[in-house]
C-alpha cells in the first residue's frame, strides 16, 4: 500500500524557489569561483572586537546579561526603538515630533527580510496590486508571488523611478476601475539592490504627492526600504521620503543593521504609521514573541558607545574603494564593446551592467554558463523584472562588490570580459554556418 503524497497549500505552492539561492550554493561548493552575485557584506570587515568587547561589558554586568538572554517583547527593545527612531531623524535633519513619529511607531524585526514579508501579509489580498521599480528587488517579487499578489512596473532611469511614468499607471488602473486593488508602492530609493540607482530628492517629493492625489479614495502606503543607505560614501545623504510624511501618514520608513553593521545580529526595523503597529505586532507574535533579544541589547550598546557609527563610517570607505575597482575594471574590459554601459553608484554595493542586446546574459543563457566554465558568477538583471519569459530583459547583470576583494574583483571582471568573447564568437560561428547552408 503506497504512502499518500502531502497536500500543500496555496501559499506553498506559489511560493518560487530564491534565484539567489543557486549563485550562493555555486559560489560556496567551488571555492575557485569568484562570486560577483550574491549581494554578502565584505566579511575583513565585520566588527568582531567591538561586538565582542560590547558583549563582554554586557555580561560583566549580571542583571543586565541576564535582561538580555530573557525573553523581549515582540515590539523590541524599548532603548534601541528610541535610538533608531533618533537616528533616522538625524539622518534626516529633523527631530521625531516634525513627523509626529514617537518610539511606539518603532517595529524591530528579525531583518528587514521579515517585514517585508509582515506587511505584506497585514495589507495585501490575492489579487491585490504592488508597484516597484524595473528592475526591483527580486526577493521581496517572491514574497509577493506567494501572496498571489499583482506586481506592476514602473521603469528607472538614473535619477530612480520615473513618477511621470508613475502617475500615468495609476491614472490607467483609475479609469479601469482597479485603483482600489493597489496597495502599496515599493521602492529602494538609496544605492537599489539591484541597480545601485537612488530616487532623486525632487522625485521623493513627488512620488509622496501622486499618492496624495487619491488619498480621499485609496489608502496607498509607500514602502521605503533604506538597507542602503548608510553605506554612502560619495555626495550628500539625500532626505529619506518619509522625512516629508509630516502627518506620519503614508511612507513606512524599513531599515536594517545587517548592511551596516553585521547580518550575523540579523536585525531589522520599521518606522510606521501608527494604525498599522497592533495589526503588524499582532501577526509578528504569532511567528516569533519577538525578535532576538540579545542582538538587540548589542546593537543597542553599539550605537550608545559610538562602534555603530565608526563600522559605518569605515564600511563606507571600504566599499569606495571596492566600487572604484570595479568601475575601472569595467572600464578597462568593456569601453571597447559598443552598446555595453553600467551604473556609477555612490553607495552600496552593486554595480548594474548592461550588455549588447544579442547577449542572453539571462539565466538560461549561454553567458551565464561561459562565465561558471571561466569561474566568474555575477546575478541575471532578468530576476530584476517580472513579467513572462520573453518579455524581459536578458541582456542585463547584477554585480555585487560587497565581499569580493579587490584583486578578485579586477579578475572577475577579466574573467566575465572573456566569457563574453567566447559566446560572442560562438554568435558569429553560427552566423557564418547558417550563411554557408543557405
Amino acid at each position: 500500500m503506497g504512502l499518500a503524497s502531502f497536500s500543500f497549500s496555496g501559499r506553498s505552492n506559489r511560493t518560487p524557489e530564491s534565484p539567489i539561492s543557486y549563485f550562493m550554493e555555486q559560489a560556496i561548493e567551488n571555492p575557485n569561483l569568484i562570486s560577483l552575485a550574491a549581494g554578502l557584506v565584505d566579511t575583513d570587515s565585520l566588527p568582531v572586537k567591538a561586538v565582542a568587547d560590547t558583549m563582554a561589558r554586557l555580561f560583566a554586568d549580571p542583571q543586565t546579561g541576564k535582561a538580555a538572554l530573557q525573553y523581549g517583547t515582540t515590539q523590541g527593545y524599548t532603548l534601541l526603538r528610541e535610538k533608531i527612531l533618533q537616528h533616522v531623524c538625524n539622518l534626516d535633519g529633523v527631530k521625531p515630533e516634525q513627523l509626529n513619529l514617537t518610539a511606539q511607531d518603532v517595529v524591530v524585526s528579525t531583518g528587514s527580510q521579515q517585514l517585508l514579508y509582515l506587511l505584506s501579509e497585514i495589507l495585501l489580498d490575492p489579487g491585490d496590486i504592488v508597484i516597484t521599480e524595473a528592475p526591483s528587488y527580486f526577493v521581496y517579487h517572491s514574497v509577493l508571488a506567494s501572496g498571489d499578489v499583482r506586481v506592476l512596473t514602473v521603469p528607472m532611469d538614473e535619477e530612480g523611478m520615473q513618477t511621470e511614468e508613475l502617475a500615468r499607471l495609476l491614472e490607467q488602473l483609475d479609469r479601469a476601475g482597479e485603483l482600489h486593488r493597489v496597495k502599496l508602492l515599493y521602492v529602494v530609493d538609496y544605492f537599489q539592490n539591484p541597480s545601485g540607482r537612488s530616487l532623486s530628492p525632487e522625485r521623493r517629493k513627488e512620488l509622496l504627492n501622486i499618492v496624495r492625489r487619491y488619498q480621499d479614495r485609496q489608502r496607498i502606503l509607500i514602502l521605503e526600504d533604506a538597507a542602503y543607505r548608510e553605506l554612502r560614501f560619495e555626495g550628500d545623504d539625500w532626505r529619506s521620503i518619509k522625512s516629508h510624511d509630516t502627518g506620519n501618514e503614508f511612507v513606512i520608513y524599513a531599515g536594517t543593521f545587517s548592511k551596516p553593521c553585521a547580518p550575523g545580529l540579523k536585525t531589522g526595523y520599521a518606522l510606521l504609521p501608527s494604525e498599522l503597529i497592533e495589526p503588524l505586532l499582532r501577526l509578528k507574535g504569532n511567528h516569533d514573541f519577538g525578535s532576538n533579544n540579545l542582538s538587540q541589547y548589542v546593537l543597542n550598546a553599539l550605537i550608545e558607545n559610538g562602534a555603530y557609527h565608526e563600522q559605518v563610517r569605515y564600511l563606507a570607505g571600504v566599499y569606495r574603494q571596492k566600487r572604484d575597482a570595479m568601475l575601472e575594471a569595467l572600464e578597462r574590459e568593456f569601453s571597447d564593446l559598443p552598446g555595453t554601459h553600467w551604473t556609477s553608484p555612490r553607495g552600496g554595493m552593486f554595480v548594474w551592467l548592461t550588455l549588447p542586446e544579442d547577449i542572453n546574459a539571462g539565466p538560461s543563457g549561454k553567458l551565464l554558463k561561459e562565465c561558471i566554465r571561466e569561474g566568474v558568477i555575477y546575478v541575471p538583471g532578468e530576476f530584476g523584472h517580472v513579467g513572462k519569459p520573453g518579455t524581459r530583459p536578458t541582456n542585463e547583470a547584477r554585480l555585487s562588490y560587497g565581499d569580493a576583494s579587490i584583486e578578485k574583483i579586477h579578475e572577475g571582471i577579466k574573467r566575465l570580459r572573456r566569457a563574453v568573447e567566447t559566446v560572442r564568437r560562438g554568435e558569429k560561428k553560427k552566423e557564418r554556418v547558417a550563411v554557408a547552408a543557405s
